[in-house]
């Protein structure tokens, strides 16, 4: 049986794109924009969710939320200055909510 290789097929190492996230995003004066967050060590991120219940279970039921894929959500966050991305962040227990990550 002969394998065909295409220039287009990622190596195992590349990263392939994990599709559209969930994004919280906020109301804002030119409509809804990405909500930011900060890091434990006060560096900013920007925040994707692969699902709605994660995202829920994370900021709560009553989130907005919009679907973005990875290179549109970094393109939103870096001329802000959020050059990470956190994807499905969780709460620690015992730690209030919104300490492990903090709105911007």
């Amino acid at each position: 049986m002969s394998h065909l290789l295409y220039a287009e097929d990622p190596e195992p190492a590349d990263r392939v794109p994990a599709g559209l996230y969930f994004v919280p995003v906020r109301s804002g004066p030119a409509g809804c924009t990405a909500r930011l967050f900060r890091t434990p060590l006060g560096g900013r991120t920007a925040v994707g969710f692969t699902s709605p219940q994660r995202l829920a279970a994370a900021l709560g039921s009553d989130q907005p939320w919009v679907r973005l894929s990875e290179p549109a959500l970094r393109a939103l966050a870096e001329p802000v200055g959020a050059t990470v991305l956190t994807v499905d962040p969780r709460f620690a227990p015992g730690i209030p909510r919104g300490h492990h990550l903090r709105a911007v």
